[in-house]
């Protein structure tokens, strides 16, 4: 699934106690807006998933180094479920499914080609637009978040066959990349307001 902030329509009230705490510490409103909606949206993901009731998913995040709230992402009632979320100023976008799953949304940023990005993740010199680029980094992020790769192998080659991935853009300049076990689809659900 995938929205802008505020179609994601759902009560603040089925975040965690540490999922409001995070959420308080953004400096920006619309990071805030964001990060809640994208919280909010991966339980819509996973109860589309599981045809089951949101409001009864309870999100958790535990991180060696950080603690609660980072790291990769389980439901409580249903952790062999996988689950990924995203968010990026404005724009939104989760994942559910069976085994693994890693999704990201990015912004592509506007003007010259990002050398030091491209240099940074090892593109192919037949990424040439900032487009191509975002879009393969949001690729790698999704395998970071499935735990495929980590930040210090992120120039490791791909072999994208082995993957099932689905791509969309939403305009004007976000990119969204799914990496899933088994083939996915993009859909809508309860709780998402329509587009305008």
């Amino acid at each position: 699934m995938g929205a802008r902030s505020e179609q994601v329509r759902a009560p603040a009230a089925w975040l965690t106690d540490v999922e409001r705490a995070r959420a308080a510490r953004f400096v920006h409103e619309a990071d805030r807006r964001a990060f809640v909606a994208a919280h909010l949206l991966v339980r819509l993901s996973a109860a589309a998933c599981l045809d089951a009731d949101p409001a009864t998913l309870t999100l958790l995040q535990y991180c060696e180094i950080h603690g609660e709230g980072h790291g990769r992402p389980y439901l409580k009632e249903f952790p062999d479920l996988g689950v990924s979320l995203s968010h990026t100023r404005g724009y939104v976008a989760a994942a559910a499914g069976p085994g693994k799953v890693g999704i990201d949304a990015e912004r592509v940023p506007p003007g010259a080609f990002d050398t030091a990005l491209a240099a940074q993740i090892a593109a192919p010199t037949s990424v040439t637009d900032n487009t191509e680029l975002i879009r393969l980094w949001a690729r790698k992020e999704a395998l970071i978040k499935r735990g495929e790769l980590s930040l210090d192998t992120v120039r490791t080659p791909i072999v994208w066959d082995a993957h099932h991935v689905l791509e969309w853009q939403e305009p004007p300049d976000v990119v969204v990349v799914a990496v899933t076990d088994v083939k996915a689809e993009r859909v809508g659900g309860q709780g998402l307001e329509p587009s305008s």
